[in-house]
């Protein structure tokens, strides 16, 4: 069983869950999520010869939550994971895995601090190199000047996203689950105009699909409403910050094993529809990208929805470091 520490990673205190011994694999989770995310993998990763810990990222759960929204950039938060991974593990390199926008998290922890990170896997969302532009000119361009809904828009705006989220936490999370579930049926995620709410014309699904239980659902329930929105949810309110945070590593690829993992009915795998093929565009930002599995059916939960496989595929890569 894992047993959770409180870390100081610098900059901010961050509750682990750890089980296991022998070489650190450290595991972020997403939006809207925690160290539970990893419940499936902590298991199999330690009993493989590892440390399995999975981390609060500050903003939920256990973790810190400070209040500015710039507190919750790229930058402080792979400060936070190497942090983490130092106190843990403080004479070798550590192994990431990251799952939604902790996939962008270890991924820029790698680019940013390669002497600190021996091999990352992300699920979900590949590794696409420093960016040209902010993501709020491209979510602007396609989306908001267009008349439509994004999501990310939406939580620009401080105030209205959180109280939506925070007013029914079970109601919106299950709708946020669901919307995205491979189980879902197409129209789930609706497209509807700017200016709507997050929650405007999504649906409760009643049975919900069996990789998550009523326990996990309460779990998430009791710990988003412990902690609010408002430190999750403004991860999405860095994209400049981030930006400009990234320039310095303009031209640098990650030059260490790497691997993808995703669903084909998850919209944040293909950049929601402009990355046609993820795992050749990662290719030219990687120098050793050692498997694509894109899991027919899976949505966006990638850990959760399919545990047996992504637990083989992760254990398999990590025995073949």
């Amino acid at each position: 069983m894992a047993e959770f520490r409180t870390i100081d990673s610098g900059q901010a205190r961050i509750r682990v869950a750890v089980e296991g011994e022998g070489p650190l694999v450290l595991m972020v989770h997403g939006f809207p999520e925690s160290w539970y995310s990893w419940r499936h993998q902590m298991g199999p990763v330690a009993q493989a010869g590892f440390t399995a810990a999975a981390i609060d990222v500050r903003g939920y759960g256990g973790s810190d939550k400070p209040h500015p929204i710039e507190a919750y950039d790229m930058e402080s938060l792979t400060a936070d994971v190497a942090g983490v991974a130092r106190a843990l593990q403080p004479d070798a390199p550590a192994i990431l895995f990251g799952h939604d926008w902790g996939a962008p998290i270890v991924w820029n922890t790698a680019l940013s601090r390669p002497d600190a990170i021996r091999a990352v896997a992300g699920l979900s969302v590949p590794f696409t190199g420093v960016p040209t532009r902010p993501f709020t000119d491209i979510f602007k361009e396609l989306f908001t000047d267009k008349g439509l809904f994004f999501y990310q828009a939406w939580f620009q705006e401080v105030g209205p996203p959180e109280a939506e989220a925070e007013k029914d936490v079970r109601d919106f999370l299950r709708k946020f689950y669901f919307g995205i579930a491979g189980e879902a049926p197409d129209g789930s995620w609706p497209m509807k105009k700017h200016g709507a709410s997050l929650l405007e014309g999504m649906k409760d699904p009643g049975q919900f699909p069996a990789w998550l239980t009523a326990a996990d659902l309460d779990y998430y329930v009791g710990e988003f409403e412990r902690s609010g929105f408002r430190g999750p949810i403004s991860r999405y309110r860095n994209h400049e910050r981030d930006f400009a945070w990234l320039q310095q590593f303009q031209g640098r690829k990650l030059d260490m094993p790497t691997l993808l993992i995703g669903g084909d009915r998850d919209p944040a795998f293909n950049g929601f529809g402009r990355i046609p093929d993820p795992g050749a565009l990662m290719r030219t930002q990687v120098t050793d990208l050692r498997g694509v599995h894109v899991l027919s059916g899976c949505g966006h939960w990638t850990q959760q929805e399919r545990p047996a496989e992504v637990n083989t595929l992760l254990v398999d890569w990590l025995k073949g470091l």
